[in-house]
């Protein structure tokens, strides 16, 4: 089962999980997510204040805290609790509106169930006032929403803090020498946008951060990835680590493959955390924005070292490379360290849903041409952007893959080719086991 106990359909949801969910000693109160024994008014204000901020999570029936020989989950009466928490929020809410509640029945004769309510800041109206306040999360408790957090709440749409679910990076840019022409052979890039959290948005980037997310990329399949870019015939790697532009609001960390030839670096990675400016801004929903670059330039590290040679990307290595990028952005530990530097819930961390690529020349002169063959005037393609399925959950290794095909047969069509649909069938077929 890979859906989030945050997003799973009602069906999916089980005692069992739950119980497996709260015994985890990582699962405590955040931004996003709260336990409560049973019904209380500080429920209600929890609602109200996920609604105004990022939405989130509340089980009722399990205690908040872990203690020795002290039952965590103890379930409630699911009628009477939903009950209570209705009436109240019509009573307390101006304007009144309540969340979505799911019951989770014990797995025994008790009676007793966890109700689930999920808070979704797209359906509830802003602000959501409580006796006349705007409650808000910060840092997993609750707080209120000063004069000028309320007045911009006030200019809020419902849907203006939350995070739409496809993530939108820039379109990169090659770099150019003094004469204009290209540097790069082409520029992969990818990334998502996420809140931040009260902590995250005034303090600045730690050194400790900072490495801790170089360790966890560097532990990563990004790595191994980028190394099948050239096919070994580079002479060293250096691993990532900050290079370049890193301020107190930003974080470059750099990977490299190293040559003593012409071409020093045939092969870059770069992942950029940006978090925002919180001076001058006027929204309450600040967003941090991660980018993930592949800087490919062994086409002209090869052109560099003999003279006429004419290299060519095979697709089974561009395959290879996705399936790195992509499984690293979901990463745990990689995923951890953008939350703790954002300060929300790893649960915000979204996938990422959009690649763009841009390309020195057409992409059929960058592409191996073995098993693909050119569609007479079908035009040209240097790049573009491909949007990846919601629906695909890029944790799990067979839709991740069917991501990256996806993508792949996208590149091959729009490039005017034929042929990528087999040639990918192909190397699927002689690298996933069977049975």
């Amino acid at each position: 089962m890979t859906n989030s106990l945050f997003t799973a359909p009602a069906a999916d949801l089980t005692i069992e999980r739950i119980r497996t969910f709260a015994a985890r000693p990582d699962q405590v109160e955040s931004l996003t997510l709260e336990f409560k024994r049973e019904y209380s008014i500080s429920l209600v204000k929890t609602i109200a204040a996920m609604a105004n901020t990022y939405g989130g999570t509340i089980l009722v029936g399990i205690n908040d805290k872990v203690e020795p020989g002290v039952e965590r989950v103890v379930g409630v009466d699911a009628q009477a609790t939903i009950d209570k928490i209705a009436s109240t929020c019509s009573e307390k809410f101006d304007p009144p509106w309540e969340p979505t509640f799911i019951t989770v029945p014990f797995d025994d004769d008790s009676g007793r169930s966890v109700v689930v309510i999920r808070v979704d800041p797209n359906t509830a109206p802003r602000p959501l006032l409580m006796d006349m306040k705007a409650p808000i999360r910060l840092s997993g408790q609750n707080s209120t929403a000063d004069r000028e957090r309320l007045l911009r709440l006030a200019r809020e749409e419902p849907s203006a803090g939350v995070l739409p679910t496809g993530q939108h990076v820039m379109t990169p840019r090659l770099g150019q020498a003094e004469g204009g022409e290209y540097t790069e052979d082409f520029i992969l890039r990818s990334g998502i946008n996420l809140p931040m959290g009260e902590a995250g948005v005034w303090r600045p980037l730690s050194e400790r951060s900072v490495l801790s997310l170089a360790k966890a990329l560097n532990d990563s399949a990004f790595p191994s990835a980028l190394q099948t870019l050239g096919q070994g015939s580079f002479d060293q790697f250096v691993g990532f680590r900050p290079l370049g532009h890193n301020r107190s609001r930003t974080a470059r960390l750099v990977f490299q493959a190293i040559s003593r030839a012409p071409v020093p670096n045939p092969v870059e990675a770069v992942v950029t955390v940006d978090l925002p400016e919180v001076y001058g801004s006027v929204s309450t929903a600040l967003t941090a924005n991660v980018t993930i670059d592949v800087i490919a330039r062994v086409r002209r590290y090869a052109d560099s070292i003999e003279s006429g040679l004419e290299y060519r990307y095979p697709v089974p290595n561009l395959a290879d490379l996705l399936d790195g990028l992509l499984r690293t952005a979901v990463d745990p530990e990689v995923v951890t360290e953008i939350a703790r530097i954002t300060d929300i819930d790893t649960t915000l961390v979204a996938q990422p849903r959009e690649l763009h690529l841009v390309a020195d020349r057409q992409v059929k002169e960058l592409l191996h041409p073995d098993g693909l063959t050119e569609i007479p005037d079908a035009g040209a393609s240097a790049g573009g952007i491909f949007r990846a399925n919601p629906a695909l959950d890029l944790r799990v290794t067979a839709e991740r893959q069917e991501q990256v095909d996806d993508w792949l047969r996208q590149l091959g069509l729009d490039a005017g080719l034929t042929g990528m649909e087999a040639l990918i069938e192909a190397y699927r077929a002689k690298t996933t086991p069977t049975g």
